[in-house]
Order: structure tokens, then sequence, then C-alpha cells
């Protein structure tokens, strides 16, 4: 009899046992995603696909990402969205994303709206504004746009700097007829005059040297209120159940824009940016001329760029884009970040620029009230 007891005890014992294991091996497992899924708010082009413009694009052209989880048999899958910003917004409330690279824009509109997510380094910053008309134009300037079809994409990252414009040149958007179309839709309906004229980014150069277009405005030693603005961010619910793996994700970015930042690799990142044929080679020297990659590829949140995005917090609550404002500061994650910059002994690498840096102008516009009515994104 007790020989049996013992036996019944022993069993026990080893089925406890068993079940703690199986416990800890199954935490073990929860302690890594099997895989992780990067948005994008912007169509891939080309073939192999890719983006420009960015760390990020840099990072998907080299696998960076998927080098550092390689190893751990971590699947990175990217997701890239026609529908910018607005789409990506929809991903990730369907908790279809655990990343995204988007504009501030979107994000803010997301964050205001509910979206559980931090922001954990900025990339692609200060990009340029450019405004283009059909070459026998009368438009010659920003006022001429009173009474015009002007497109745009409405909700993206462009949006605000496009106000924020129109305003320091006296308009608003209810002064223009507004036509919120895609970028190629965009550039399309230009090349058949359907519209008088198109906000956009560097692809404007493009239809420039095709001889359909002209520039008669860009942001290119301008203040860079007007300038748009990206990054990269996680859901709350991803970094906090997996931190290692959102450290890790951020090192492989920061490891892609240290590369992408160094001015003897200048003609290669303009290479790879051209691949996928939204813009040539010539295009980006263009639309860098006189940066240094550092400043528009510099991953910190410093105080000018959270400036930045507090003062689009305001526009878009102004603009009635946002029904309530939130706290940037709270927003901003910089933990992971900071811990990357430390372990690649990069703390000091890119510069960290003050509020009111670049420009007296900037803060006197980023100031200045914002005129205009309701607007739908």
């Amino acid at each position: 009899m007790k020989q049996a007891r013992r036996n019944i005890v022993t069993r026990s014992f080893r089925l406890v046992a068993a079940i703690a294991l199986a416990g800890a091996a199954a935490q073990a497992f929860a302690a890594a995603p099997a895989v992780i899924r990067v948005g994008v708010a912007s169509p891939a082009h080309g073939s192999p696909p890719g983006i420009s413009g960015s760390s990020i694009a840099i990072a998907h052209a080299t696998g960076a990402i998927e080098q550092e989880f390689k190893a751990d048999n971590i699947k990175v899958e990217w997701f890239f969205f026609k529908g910018a910003g607005p789409a990506v917004n929809e991903a990730l409330s369907n908790k279809q994303l655990d990343f995204a690279f988007q504009g501030d824009l979107p994000s803010i509109i997301g964050k205001a709206a509910g979206l559980k997510t931090r922001l954990i380094l900025a990339t692609g910053i200060r990009a340029n504004l450019y405004l283009a008309v059909p070459p026998d134009s009368t438009i010659r300037k920003v006022e001429d746009l009173r009474g015009k079809r002007v497109a745009f994409f409405k909700g993206t990252n462009g949006q605000l700097p496009i106000n924020r414009l129109l305003a320091a040149h006296g308009l608003a958007e209810k002064d223009l007829r507004v036509v919120n179309l895609d970028t190629a839709t965009s550039q399309a309906a230009l090349t058949t005059k359907d519209i008088d004229a198109v906000f956009g980014g560097y692809d404007l150069i493009k239809l420039r040297d095709k001889g359909v277009a002209r520039i008669v405005y860009t942001s290119k030693g301008d203040s860079p209120v007007f300038t748009r603005q990206s990054h990269m961010l996680v859901t709350d619910d991803f970094a906090g159940k997996y931190p290692e793996q959102t450290r890790r994700f951020v090192k492989a970015v920061v490891k892609a824009a240290r590369w992408s930042s160094d001015d003897a690799n200048r003609e290669e990142v303009f290479r790879m940016w051209a691949r996928p044929g939204t813009a040539k080679l010539e295009h980006w020297k263009e639309d860098y001329e006189g940066q240094p990659l550092r400043t528009r590829l510099s991953p910190l949140f410093d105080p000018f760029l959270t400036e930045r995005y507090k003062d689009a917090v305001e526009h878009a609550y102004q603009f009635r884009l946002i029904r309530r404002k939130f706290d940037v500061d709270t927003w901003i994650d910089r933990s992971f970040l900071n811990a990357t910059l430390k372990e690649l002994k990069l703390e000091s690498y890119w510069p960290a620029n003050p509020v009111g840096a670049f420009s007296a102008k900037a803060a006197q516009v980023s100031q200045k009230p914002v005129p205009g009515g309701s607007i739908r994104s």
C-alpha cells in the first residue's frame, strides 16, 4: 500500500513538473512572434518591388530587417498600401500590422481616433513639397491658385504643409477647387490638363523633365514647416508583448539609417532609390542638393521634429481633421531608439536640432493662425 502511494505521489510530481515545463515552453514560444508584419504607406514599384526616399526603403531593399531575425526563424512580411496613410490606419485598426512606415498626419488621425500606437523613430523627414502646373499655365506663384482646380492626396503627410503654405500666402483650401487624388492619378490628370495644378513630392520633377509640367514652387530653401515628415510606429500590443523584438527591429532600421546617412554613400543611396522607377538618379540629386543626408535621414525625434508633430496635432485640430488633441510627448517612445544608439555607439552621430533650428520663419509660421473651414480626409 505504501509503495502504491509513493508511486502515485511520484507520478503526480512528474505530472506537475511536465505541466510546468510545458508552461515554460509556451511562455518562451510566446516571447518571440512567428511573423512581423510591416505596413508601408506607399505602393511598391519596379521589379523587384520597392520604395524610395527613406532609410526604410534601404532597409527593405537590403533585407536588413529579415537578416536581423533570420536566425530566429521569424518571418518579416511587408504590406504596401496604394491608399497611403489612411489605408494603413484601417489595417492597424483591424490588427493586421505590427509596425508601420507612415507620415505625421495619418498617424495623428489614427491616434486621435483611438489607435494604440507608439512613434519609435523618425525616417524620411523634411521631404520637399512641390507645386506643378501645365507648361502653358498662367499660374506663376502660390497666390495664383485661387479658384483653380488643385489636386493633392488628402489625409497624407502632405496635407498640413500644403495648408500651411496656402495660409502663408493668404489662402485656404476653401479658396481653391481642391480635388482629392492619389499620386499616380493626380499626375495623369495634370498631364491631360483635367486639373490646373498638383501638389506632390520629388516625382513631379519627372513630369517636368518630360515637358508636361512646370514647377512653380518647391519648399527647398523655404521654411521647413512646409516639408513633410515620416516615421516608424509600433502598436502598443506588439511592443508590450515583444519588447526585445521591437528593439531589434529598431536596431536593424538604425543600421540602415547609419549607412544611408553617410554622404560617402550618397551616390549609391540615390541609385537604390531610383531602382523602383518613380524618379531617376538625377532627380534624387536635385531634390537633395545642398542637404546633408544626415539631415533628411536622421532617426531622431529631436526637439525640432517633436515640435513639428505638436504643431501638426494643433493644425489637424484646427482643420477639424481630428476631434481631440493629445500629448505628443507621451506618444513618442524613445526607449528602443536610445538603447540602440547606445549599443551601436551612435549617440552623437546625428545632430539633435533645437526647436528653432533652420529658420526663424519656421517659428513664426508655426504660430500663425491658419484660416480655413472643415476639411474631410
